[in-house]
């Protein structure tokens, strides 16, 4: 993984000032730098998320190849409906990484014992919007949106029902096999002992299949991915010409994961923050993995973490997995 686990936890709200005399999260600034002038490029894929990042993901999940958001999409009011029979006491929902809220809504409508909903998210203002529409369709539940790092440990303080964990997608993917199971030792600690986290896991599938997910035909991801320099260049004062690098996925077998990057398509030079970028012409910068997983090889991880696998749904032609653990 390009960035570790412990790295996401740092969250230093401090603000310092670049030459252009903008004020910017010294977090983002240090991670920057430090990865584009490792000896192997990289950046954390926690930056993408900004508020134009958050709209680009969204359209990427609505095309016909991403199949991940349509799989799942598909499978949720079926967890839903038989959580409603498994989870009967009062809860409160903590979605790590909550993005645009649709997902939770199965839940919310099948889950009477849903009384509090906790969505964090690093963007604030599209979680803020997201919330707002949320509140208008379920005005009993109390809707309290967290804007931070959702790798972060979470103290809840007093809560209106058991903590239920929520981590829909594939973004636990995002992290290495190890640092996964850090984050779900994390997670364990936010919920608490009892508790219970519902966790989306992409599954190990054709490499045709995931090859289409990630070079889409309209090119939305590589906007998504390229958008990680834009806003480098607003926020930081830097000016890389997007035209000069070009989005590239992969999948690695060996690895059993997805593999995205940013290839510069020429020898370049950039000033940032006072240093010196350089870039050799076919020069990478990585910038997101997904890993997949077999059902068996994620309980087993979700075991070591500390949780019991107490439900998986599979969807249709496996494609997707969603696992309730109890803590």
């Amino acid at each position: 993984m390009h960035t570790s686990l412990a790295e996401c936890y740092n969250d230093n709200k401090q603000a310092e000032t670049v030459g252009n005399g903008k004020s910017m999260d010294t977090g983002f600034s240090r991670d920057v730098l430090r990865g584009l002038t490792a000896k192997e490029k990289s950046l954390s894929p926690k930056y993408f998320y900004d508020d134009e990042g958050s709209a680009l993901f969204d359209r990427i999940c609505r095309l016909d190849e991403y199949y991940p958001y349509q799989a799942e999409l598909k499978l949720l009011p079926v967890v839903a409906l038989e959580l409603a029979k498994i989870l009967t006491e009062d809860y409160t929902v903590v979605e790590f990484g909550a993005g645009s809220l649709l997902k939770i809504k199965p839940l919310l409508e099948n889950v009477k014992g849903i009384r509090q909903f906790i969505p964090i998210d690093i963007s604030g203002n599209h979680l803020r919007e997201a919330c707002a529409q949320l509140s208008i369709e379920f005005p009993a539940i109390e809707i309290q949106p967290v804007e931070a790092d959702f790798c972060q440990f979470v103290d809840l303080g007093q809560t209106m029902g058991k903590p239920l964990g929520f981590f829909p997608g594939s973004t636990i993917g995002n992290f290495s096999p190890s640092e996964a199971m850090q984050f779900l030792a994390n997670a364990k600690k936010t919920v608490g002992s009892g508790g219970y986290m519902l966790v989306g896991v992409d599954t190990k599938k054709s490499p045709v299949t995931l090859h289409r997910a990630y070079n889409d035909n309209a090119g939305v991801t590589a906007q998504f991915n390229l958008n990680m320099l834009t806003r480098i260049n607003r926020e930081l004062g830097a000016n890389f010409n997007l035209e000069a690098f070009e989005h590239y996925a992969y999948y690695d077998t060996d690895a059993g994961c997805i593999k995205m990057h940013l290839v510069s398509l020429a020898d370049q030079r950039y000033q940032l923050l006072g240093k010196e970028i350089v870039f050799n012409k076919g020069e990478s910068v990585h910038t997101e993995s997904s890993y997949k997983y077999r059902p068996e090889d994620f309980s087993a991880m979700a075991d070591r973490a500390g949780w019991q696998v107490e439900q998986l749904w599979l969807a249709e032609n496996e494609m997707f997995s969603t696992f309730l653990l109890r803590a």
